[in-house]
């Protein structure tokens, strides 16, 4: 049966050119959004026409960003929730590790960084607020990974896995096995799998038996830590997971994959 492949909505343009937008181009020019988003620029202008009005869009010099009132509804989401709910314990992990600290969660088989509370180095990280990372290259999604139906996870994981490293693991089979013993643990690790001379540890945060996200403690693969770490973590995970029951509404029909 000969299929007719419907044609590109205005709002899938719409989205395609504000994903155009990243850590690296936070201000674009319209040859320079028509050129990231695959858009024609008479498309280009058309839109951002209409996303000006909307809010979506603000001008800024001879180019273009993201709107507040984008920012303002991304704040809205329960991801922000949990967010808002982890900053005092992740601030306070950071001033006790020196270290830096993030906060993660789940998306299909990718791990979203919601909060990175850095320490200066020279060392290229390649996480960031909104950065999306292979899950099994990182320890966050290691953690959070962990804390899935295993069996179902076996048939549904890509295979081979992405990889970011020679260090990466992309043997799934290898992935699953690693997560058993984490799930034991409770601390997921990673050695230089996202970033050549960079390591990580990291725990879930558990709500109602559920892995709603992870925090994670990144360090130079080379510094020795202090061996009370994997405590301190647990610590302030478990601190977040209790500020988040306290927070959420008795019957929330989002909670809890929806974080």
């Amino acid at each position: 049966m000969l299929t007719v492949e419907t044609p590109p909505s205005i709002l899938s343009k719409a989205f395609d050119l504000l994903r155009a937008f990243n850590a690296h181009e936070r201000v674009m020019t319209l040859s320079e959004l028509s050129r990231a988003s695959g858009l024609p620029k008479s498309t280009v202008h058309r839109l951002l026409a209409r996303l000006i009005e909307l809010g979506a869009i603000e001008h800024h010099g001879a180019g273009y960003k993201i709107g507040l009132d984008l920012f303002q509804l991304g704040s809205s989401t329960p991801a922000g929730a949990m967010r808002d709910a982890a900053m005092p314990y992740l601030a306070a992990l950071h001033r006790w590790t020196g270290h830096t600290v993030h906060l993660g969660l789940l998306r299909r088989f990718e791990v979203v960084y919601l909060e990175k509370v850095a320490r200066r180095s020279t060392l290229s990280d390649p996480s960031g607020v909104g950065t999306r990372l292979p899950a099994s290259c990182t320890a966050v999604g290691k953690a959070l990974l962990a804390h899935e139906n295993l069996e179902d996870l076996a048939h549904f994981l890509p295979d081979p896995l992405p990889g970011l490293t020679p260090r990466s693991v992309t043997d799934a089979a290898r992935l699953i096995a690693e997560l058993r013993l984490i799930r034991q643990g409770g601390l997921a690790r990673e050695h230089g799998e996202a970033r050549p001379g960079l390591a990580c540890v990291a725990a879930p945060i558990v709500v109602r038996g559920f892995a709603v996200g992870a925090v994670s403690v990144a360090f130079p693969a080379d510094a020795r830590l202090d061996p009370k770490t994997g405590t301190v973590l647990r610590d302030a995970v478990a601190q977040v997971a209790n500020e988040i029951r306290q927070r959420l509404p008795e019957h929330a029909l989002w909670f809890p994959h929806d974080m």
